[in-house]
């Protein structure tokens, strides 16, 4: 079976015009695909990017393709080509958009749906690297409006560059997931997966989840990334906010057997995710329950 997905950067791509860093939103486009298409259990085949600018430029358009091809690397796919689109009149000067399509292969009877998900089962979570691609326009409403901060201003709690914390590139999992997978072929203990982007755990793990089930999640089992923190205590965000908006520390979530938990977790681990147990799976109505 041939899966597909596309997405793009969004409003990450102001603070990358900011900052003038644009060989890491490459990476982000890369991973908001591939990290679709695992979850259906598929592994990428290749990948195609669109860019369009507002102008002709060869050293803006270099660093894009950069980070395309570096989060291909990171996504065990092939870069099979791309369109650039120069479109005076469209954009502010300066300004660019970019979207990209990847495309893998699962067998039919591996494909993930979570219909198998069922009461006991634990949700294990991967860790983030921090905001990924998701809540940008309440990221920049915070630093940059509220905050009146520059790309270039330390954060002493983070300890770094404002910049340097807002383009830190979205984790690729694709790797790490074909390990789990392709190391239970027969057996198939893994019973659902989840990427977590805009909507948070909640949204994207209700996605998959059968109507006779709900995921019980303990939000006390994981660190929770610095720079959440920060902008929750900056932009006085209430918490069902921030649990709707961003990752909040965790960027992907698998639905696992319990008979294979620790296993799979050390798999994760050896191929160097954090991997936190975070939850696990009861009876219910397709909801998710998040705990603090």
């Amino acid at each position: 079976v041939l899966v597909s997905g596309t997405d793009g950067v969004g409003t990450k791509l102001q603070v990358a015009k900011l900052t003038s860093i644009h060989n890491t939103v490459g990476i982000d486009l890369v991973a908001m695909c591939v990290n679709d298409i695992i979850c259906c259990g598929a592994e990428p085949l290749f990948f195609l990017d669109y860019i369009a600018m507002s102008h002709d430029d060869p050293p803006t358009l270099e660093q894009i393709v950069e980070g395309v091809s570096e989060g291909c690397l990171q996504g065990d796919c092939s870069l099979l080509g791309g369109e650039t689109a120069i479109m005076s009149g469209m954009y502010e000067h300066g300004d660019y958009d970019m979207a990209g399509f990847c495309v893998g292969v699962v067998e039919r009877k591996h494909v993930l749906t979570g219909q198998s998900i069922a009461p006991g089962d634990v949700m294990l979570g991967l860790a983030s690297s921090g905001l990924h691609s998701n809540g940008f326009s309440l990221v920049r409403k915070v630093v940059f409006d509220m905050e009146g901060l520059g790309v270039d201003d330390e954060i002493e709690q983070l300890g770094s560059t404002v910049g340097k914390a807002l383009m830190t590139p979205t984790r690729i999992y694709a790797r790490t997931v074909r390990q789990v997978l392709n190391h239970y072929r027969v057996k198939n203990p893994v019973h659902g997966i989840a990427h977590i982007t805009g909507g948070g755990l909640e949204e994207n793990i209700e996605r998959i989840l059968p109507s006779t089930v709900n995921a019980v999640i303990d939000s006390t089992t994981w660190p929770v990334p610095d720079v959440f923190r920060w902008l929750q205590s900056r932009g006085g965000i209430a918490q069902d906010e921030m649990n709707r908006v961003f990752n909040m520390g965790i960027g992907m979530v698998l639905i696992v057997s319990p008979y294979f938990a620790d296993s799979i977790a050390r798999i994760v681990s050896d191929a160097g995710e954090a991997c936190y147990r975070i939850g696990e799976i009861q009876e219910g109505a397709g909801k998710v329950v998040l705990n603090s």
